[in-house]
């Protein structure tokens, strides 16, 4: 006789992970995790395809690089398995019937989403292609890179105009991008893991160019760039560094044709004075010189000589104490950063509450008057209480269902009564083009050399 099947996911006595009660601020102590998804696996396109994969290593390690999708995938698979694995973030791209390329990044499990139109974009391999030295992948991905924002937070205008954007949503929109990657603590965090940068610039808006509509351009545009920090010891001549190089390549990997050759000449100081010897010395004053502003004072990563106890209770009581013991070596070096791609110009449509199904908070094209805010904020108040109804109904018939099979030894196998018919947009975002615009689509951008 075929055994009876037993439902596990939505019903009693599933076994869906640790039954513990979770402290409410769980999700603050964990560090961030992200999904960068493509909704419509088959209909964005290889270029959008490639796009999602450049995120996906931008946003490492603290991220599913390996995700693969499904044309029969929707945004309810993912915010199911959203909570087991905990993901905080949904980076979500997808094509609009319009042509139009759309990231929403939304927070889980509650929201809020932001909506934005990927104005323009390029590759990593168009930013490598167009470099005459490109950075190769290495050690920089295996530590979150360091976010910096510039322009999130509009000035205060000096009319008594309201702004295009409310200080609200600027203030959100800041927090929502500061929770990406965890946070630094200059205190503790090593300058040796900080090897990449995420910098992220808001175009201000500009005033319009119609003489007759003297406002304000209500566009907000992010500007992204993702670098990898470099660093060079400074006041050193090209020769010196390229000899030290050879002697750490030795050490490493045994590899002699990273050795200068030194066989016609006489004297290692021909080396290091003359210009034309062996293709080292000094050439110009821009080989040993860096600008100013790229010259930082860092502690010299040199190994200390660890005191046993008897030895500390000596150094303590001593009174000549050693000062280059109390004083770390301190070298400068040179900062240098190197383009390592994507490039996105985005553009901040829509604002809602929930993830990808909620009050719409803010948008760029449409504005309510105040009858039209309360009619949305009744018919809203009237689907909260209908769906805390329908879940009041469904509780009752799960306990009535455990009450008339008590005896059974299975108990978990009541009916399925606890889905939500809540309708997802998974399929591109029919609501951002609700305005009627159609706007075409940029392709990738010309990244000009150097």
């Amino acid at each position: 006789m075929a055994r009876r099947r037993t439902k596990k996911r939505t019903h009693l006595g599933a076994s869906n992970g640790t039954s513990k009660p979770q402290p409410a601020n769980i999700s603050a102590s964990r560090a961030p995790k992200s999904m960068v998804i493509r909704i419509g696996a088959g209909e964005v396109g290889s270029s959008i395809s490639q796009l999602v994969k450049d995120v996906r290593s931008m946003m490492e390690p603290g991220t599913a690089s390996r995700l693969k999708e499904r044309r029969s995938n929707r945004l309810r698979d993912y915010t199911t398995m959203a909570g087991p694995l905990g993901v905080s973030h949904l980076l979500l791209f997808s094509r609009s019937t319009t042509g139009n390329t759309n990231l929403r990044l939304a927070l889980t499990p509650r929201g809020p989403t932001l909506h934005f139109r990927v104005e323009k974009y390029s590759l990593c391999n168009d930013v490598r292609k167009a470099m005459k030295h490109p950075k190769g992948g290495g050690k920089e991905y295996l530590s979150p890179p360091l976010l910096v924002m510039n322009n999130f937070t509009s000035p205060t205008p000096t009319d008594s105009k309201p702004p295009a954007v409310p200080k609200h949503l600027e203030s959100l929109t800041t927090t929502i991008f500061q929770s990406l990657f965890p946070p630094i603590s200059p205190q503790s965090t090593p300058l040796s893991s900080i090897r990449r940068v995420l910098l992220l610039n808001r175009e201000l808006p500009k005033p319009s160019s119609f003489e007759t509509l003297p406002k304000e351009d209500g566009s907000y545009m992010i500007n992204l760039r993702h670098y990898a920090i470099t660093t060079k010891r400074t006041g050193l001549s090209r020769s010196i560094r390229r000899l030290k190089a050879a002697e750490n390549m030795l050490k490493e990997r045994n590899n002699k044709r990273s050795i200068p050759n030194l066989s016609k000449l006489e004297d290692v100081a021909d080396y290091l004075l003359d210009p034309s010897a062996a293709g080292g010395g000094f050439t110009s004053g821009s080989e040993s010189e860096v600008e100013t502003d790229a010259k930082v004072e860092v502690l010299e990563t040199t190994a200390r000589k660890v005191l046993n106890k008897k030895q500390l209770e000596a150094y303590r009581r001593s009174d000549n104490k050693n000062p280059h013991r109390d004083t770390p070596g301190v070298e400068k070096r040179a900062v240098k950063l190197i383009e390592l791609g994507p490039r996105l110009k985005l553009r901040m449509t829509k604002v809602e509450e929930g993830v990808c199904n909620g009050k719409v908070m803010w948008h760029e094209f449409l504005s309510k008057t105040k009858e039209e805010m309360k009619e949305m904020e009744r018919v809203w108040e009237e689907r909260r209480v209908l769906k805390e109804a329908r879940k009041q109904a469904q509780k009752e018939n799960v306990e009535r269902k455990r009450k008339e099979r008590g005896g059974s030894h299975k108990t978990a196998e009541v009916e399925d009564d606890i889905l939500e018919d809540d309708e997802w947009d998974s399929e591109g975002l029919e609501e951002d083009d609700e305005d009627g615009m159609e706007v075409e689509e940029d392709g990738p951008l010309e990244v000009p050399a150097g």
